[in-house]
């Protein structure tokens, strides 16, 4: 009995100690993963989707922001905002490449400088013991006269991050491979649901419509965060994977 008592009193301490000490997942992106005021936009990122899928025993901080690409997260002070309250055990999850191909000067990173600030990110969260992980950008949803998906605004950058992680043995979720595919099968007049295609008056933000295909609506947004979840389970991320709720 009393061994039954100890055992029960120490599974409880156990779970009230993870409850109330959370593993993090910090989100360092750009619009695509941004938190919107659901009060004002129909538009949506795939981190404020993200908390839903996991219990209480994870905690998502989204710091992703629009227009924001790895050097301007590091100019503006927004990546050490990140690191400043990392933990031992914490993960970053990492998804750029949109605005670093921008020709806007305080948003463009070459090649080379974008290679150099994503390892910067991954050292950066490991000297604090915590975990990076890096993501591919979602595609943009853009198909040719003949029906076909040609997205080459993102240039080589994805091709960048599957490099990186591969030399660093960074974790990595090809989100953009992911995305491709699904609005591939969709076609172009099914995917369009999944962004932000709007008629006039369907959003007071675009009160003119808008023909976005680079930004989600709530159901494109749900459905990266579905990938997301998927590629941690896939691979098994330590402290992550068991706290999903819903898949």
């Amino acid at each position: 009995m009393k061994k039954w008592f100890l055992s029960f009193a120490l599974l409880t301490f156990t779970c009230l100690s993870q409850a109330s000490n959370p593993v993090r997942v910090f989100i360092a992106g750009d619009s695509t993963a941004q938190t919107y005021d659901t009060s004002k936009t129909l538009q949506r990122g795939w981190g404020q989707m993200l908390q839903s899928f996991f219990d209480s025993n994870v905690e998502v901080v989204n710091r992703a922001k629009a227009g924001r690409s790895t050097k301007s997260f590091i100019d503006e002070g927004r990546w050490d905002s990140i690191t400043v309250n990392l933990r031992k055990g914490d993960w970053v999850f990492i998804q750029f490449a949109h605005n670093d191909t921008s020709s806007k000067p305080e948003r463009h990173a070459s090649p080379a400088d974008f290679r150099r600030n994503l390892i910067k990110f991954i050292e950066e969260t490991r000297a604090k013991k915590a975990n990076p992980l890096l993501l591919t950008p979602i595609v943009m949803r853009t198909f040719n006269e003949q029906g076909n998906l040609v997205d080459d605004r993102l240039k080589n950058y994805p091709s960048i991050i599957r490099a990186v992680a591969h030399e660093y043995n960074v974790p990595m979720i090809d989100i953009n491979v992911k995305t491709r595919d699904l609005i591939l099968n969709l076609g172009s007049e099914k995917s369009k649901e999944l962004y932000m295609w709007l008629n006039p008056g369907e959003d007071s933000s675009k009160p003119d419509g808008s023909k976005d295909d680079t930004h989600t609506r709530e159901t494109g947004a749900k459905q990266i965060a579905r990938f997301v979840v998927e590629g941690i389970k896939d691979l098994h991320i330590k402290g992550l994977y068991r706290h999903i709720v819903q898949s």
